[in-house]
C-alpha cells in the first residue's frame, strides 16, 4: 500500500507528529494536506525537541520530500521562520519542502480579524490560536482569497491584494481598528514571494506521478477528528476537513489511492481551547495528568484540558475515517494510577447512548458513563515488548482495541523515537 494518511482520533494534539516521524523512515514523501500554523507537531530525537507547524513532520528524517499540500493556508513569514529555525538545528532543507501553486495565504488582516473576532465573542470564544487560520479558510470558500499561484503573478496579486484589503478594511474599522496598509503589506509579500518562488510546484502532478510510480507517501493530518469542520463539536471547531475526506481536496490526490488509515489517541484524552469535553477531569487528578503528561499546547503554549478516554467519540472517529490500526500515545502517564476509567456512553437522566451526537447542547451537557479498570501501578517507560508490559496495561490497550473494533499496532511510552512498541 504506497499510501498511508495519520489521523488524529481525538482533539487534536495526540502525538501524530511523533507517528508521522516514525513513519517516515519508509516513506519518500510526506504530505500536509489541511490546517495551518494553528498546527503543533513535536517530535523528539534523542535529547533533542523539534516544534513543527508547517513543515511536514519527516522533514527530520534526511531525503525525504515535504510537500505542504494545495489544503493547507500558509503564512509565507512563518514558514521562512519555521525553516530557518530548523536550518539553525542542522536540519538540511534544500529541495526538500515543497509548496502547493494552489494553496491560500495568510496575511496580516486575517490574523487581526482572527483575534478582534474572537474578542467580539465574549464568553462565547471559540479558542482560536489567532493566526489568521479561520478567515483565510473564509475568503477561500467566498472566493476572494489569494493562492501561492496569484502571489506569484505581479498583476494579479496587486489587484486582488488591493480589493481584499480595502474590503478588510471596512471590516477592521468596524471592530475599532484602523485597518491595514496596502502599500505596506504589498511591499512586505513582493519581498516573500521571491524566497517563496523556489519551493512553490505544481504538488497534485507531483504526488499523483509518485504514487503511480508506487512509491510511498504519507499524508499527515492536524489537529483531530473532533476538530473537524464538518463532524467534529461545531462551532468549537478548526475551519478545514481534519479527518481522512480531507486528503482528495487538501492534497488532489483520489481516495482510492490511500491505502491505510492509521488513527492517533493518547491513553486517555485532552483538548484545548473552548467546547464541550464530556469526560474532563476539573479536579486534582486532571491537573496530574496535565503535569506528567505536559499537556501544554506546542503552538499557543495553553494548558490543555485532560480527562477519560472516551470511547463514544473515538468509535465516531473509526467509524467516520475507516482506521485501519491504532497508534496509542501516552500510555506511561497512566503508570502510576491505582485505578483507569473508559466512558462507554453518555447520559441525560434516564437516556443514553453510545453513539456520539450532533447536538452541541446535548454534549455540553451530558454526563459520562463510566467503566473503570485497575490500573498498574508500574513503570512502562522502559518496556519496547508488548509481552513485557503490567497485565493491567495489556488488558487496558486489549479493552481499548476490542471496544473501537480496531487492531492496535503501536503504543508509544515516552516522547523520543525509541520509546515505541510494536505489535
Amino acid at each position: 500500500m504506497p499510501a498511508t494518511c495519520v489521523i488524529g482520533v481525538q482533539w487534536g494534539d495526540e502525538g501524530k507528529g511523533k507517528i508521522v516521524d516514525v513513519l517516515a523512515e519508509q516513506s519518500d514523501l510526506v504530505v500536509r494536506y489541511q490546517g495551518g500554523g494553528n498546527a503543533g507537531h513535536t517530535v523528539v530525537v534523542g535529547d533533542r525537541k523539534f516544534v513543527l507547524h508547517l513543515v511536514p513532520s519527516g522533514i527530520l528524517h534526511p531525503g525525504r520530500i515535504c510537500v505542504i499540500g494545495n489544503g493547507v493556508v500558509v503564512d509565507p513569514a512563518q514558514l521562512f521562520e519555521e525553516m530557518e529555525t530548523l536550518a539553525k538545528q542542522g536540519i538540511s532543507l534544500e529541495g526538500r519542502v515543497v509548496v502547493s501553486d494552489r494553496a491560500h495565504v495568510v496575511f496580516p488582516y486575517h490574523k487581526l480579524l482572527d483575534s478582534l473576532s474572537e474578542t467580539a465573542r465574549g464568553a462565547g470564544q471559540i479558542g482560536t490560536t489567532k493566526r489568521g487560520i479561520g478567515p483565510c479558510y473564509a475568503d477561500k470558500v467566498a472566493r476572494v482569497g489569494i493562492r501561492v499561484a496569484d502571489l506569484m503573478n505581479p498583476e494579479v496579486f496587486a489587484t486582488r491584494l488591493r480589493q481584499n484589503v480595502e474590503e478588510k478594511n471596512r471590516v477592521l474599522r468596524q471592530l475599532g481598528h484602523a485597518g491595514v496598509s496596502y502599500e505596506d503589506l504589498h511591499a512586505e509579500y513582493c519581498g516573500l514571494r521571491e524566497r517563496l518562488r523556489p519551493l512553490v510546484r505544481d504538488t497534485i502532478d507531483l504526488v499523483n506521478r509518485a504514487l503511480d510510480e508506487g512509491k510511498r507517501v504519507l499524508f499527515e493530518g492536524a489537529q483531530g477528528t473532533m476538530l473537524d469542520v464538518d463532524f467534529g463539536t461545531y462551532p468549537y471547531v478548526t475551519s478545514s476537513s481534519s479527518d481522512v475526506a480531507g486528503v482528495s481536496p487538501g492534497a488532489g490526490v483520489s481516495p482510492r489511492k490511500i491505502g491505510r488509515v492509521i488513527g492517533v489517541a493518547k491513553a486517555y484524552a485532552t483538548r484545548v481551547g473552548s467546547g464541550p469535553f464530556p469526560t474532563e477531569l476539573s479536579d486534582a487528578l486532571g491537573g496530574a495528568l496535565r503535569e506528567k503528561g505536559q499537556e501544554f499546547g506546542a503552538t499557543t503554549g495553553r494548558p490543555r484540558r485532560c480527562g477519560w478516554f472516551d470511547l463514544v467519540s473515538a468509535r465516531y472517529a473509526v467509524q467516520l475515517n475507516g482506521i485501519d490500526a491504532l497508534a496509542i500515545t501516552k500510555l506511561d502517564v497512566l503508570d502510576d494510577l491505582a485505578e483507569v476509567r473508559l466512558c462507554t456512553e453518555y447520559r441525560w437522566g434516564a437516556k443514553r447512548t453510545d453513539r456520539f451526537p450532533a447536538d452541541i447542547q446535548a454534549l455540553e451537557t451530558c454526563e459520562p458513563v463510566y467503566d473503570t479498570m485497575p490500573g498498574w501501578k508500574a513503570s512502562t517507560t522502559g518496556v519496547r515488548k508488548f509481552e513485557d508490559f503490567p497485565t493491567n496495561a495489556k488488558r487496558y490497550l486489549e479493552r481499548l482495541s476490542q471496544s473501537l473494533g480496531c487492531p492496535i499496532q503501536m503504543v508509544s511510552v515516552g516522547a523520543g523515537r525509541d520509546e515505541m512498541i510494536y505489535l
